[in-house]
């Protein structure tokens, strides 16, 4: 385990028995340390291609998903994960970690696993990760220690990976799907339903651009903040979606990697993984409450 995860979860665990009511001194004492935690991951992403697999090929021109086949190199990317946590409409600290594996070949899952959990740590806006993490961490920890034939070669993340913001003035690049990626050491990309104003990127603006650009035959816009750096693109992932989901890196795979996979994987607006942890984390908590 490195330094930089070894502090994440002494911190962590700190969290867990701080009084839920804290001064505004020692507020302003655990978002410093949660920059400092941030800062240092970040030092560690990577936002090029960085996998031993290969993408699938697809059946026809007619389909975008590639059909993976018996006899098919060992390789192909073939099990995609999706997570996604839940919270309780009663109690805003019980939370549910999911995570679901599918086969990219038919879109089905085949593996699931939830995690219901009572979480200390407040929400504070730009530090979702700090909150969500750890679950989520155990759940692909659980996996990896049992050696699961199904542990994702891939995750997607219900989050956004460098089209984050910290603060209100403020972007580090460096949400939930970067946080994950980087700790897990799994490639990741971040799947955000709502764009979050950041680096001069605004829903009204991304949505002028989306109305100007017509009939065009591309399905997706890059999104590229007063920075001069592009953070995401915004995806009209099907035909019939009219809204458009936000797509960015997290870890080890690159912004254009990302957008071929997201194309695989979509039936609906949410591409599948996510849109399978989504729904099953909130049907999970309703059957099975906090005791």
């Amino acid at each position: 385990m490195t330094a930089t995860l070894c502090s994440f979860n002494l911190m962590f665990s700190m969290e867990k028995r701080a009084s839920p009511e804290i001064s505004s001194a020692e507020s302003h004492q655990f978002i410093e340390n949660w920059i400092q935690v941030q800062d240092s991951l970040k030092r560690r992403l990577v936002t090029e291609d960085d996998f031993t697999w290969k993408l699938p090929k697809p059946t026809s021109t007619a389909t975008v998903r590639g059909r993976i086949e018996e006899g098919d190199d060992k390789h192909v990317l073939k099990y995609v994960g999706g997570v996604d946590v839940s919270f309780s409409k009663d109690d805003p600290s019980v939370a549910c970690g999911t995570i679901v594996v599918l086969d990219l070949g038919t879109l089905e899952v085949v593996y699931d696993d939830y995690s219901v959990v009572r979480l200390q740590t407040p929400y504070v806006p730009g530090f979702l990760a700090l909150r969500e993490a750890p679950v989520l961490l155990k759940l692909l920890e659980k996996m990896k220690n049992s050696a699961h034939p199904f542990y994702p070669q891939l995750l997607m993340v219900d989050g956004n990976g460098l089209l984050h913001p910290r603060g209100k003035c403020t972007f580090t690049s460096f949400g939930l799907a970067c946080h994950l990626g980087v700790l897990a050491n799994i490639p990741t990309i971040g799947i955000g339903k709502t764009l979050h104003h950041v680096d001069g990127l605004t829903q009204s603006g991304v949505r002028e651009l989306l109305e100007a650009k017509g009939n065009l035959t591309e399905d997706f816009i890059a999104l590229t903040g007063y920075s001069g750096r592009t953070l995401g693109v915004a995806m009209r992932s099907t035909e019939s979606s009219l809204k458009p989901i936000f797509v960015s890196i997290g870890h080890r795979v690159s912004l254009d990697t990302a957008i071929i996979i997201i194309k695989m994987t979509c039936n609906y607006r949410v591409p599948e993984p996510v849109r399978q942890a989504d729904i099953r984390s909130r049907q999970y908590l309703q059957k099975h409450q906090w005791r």
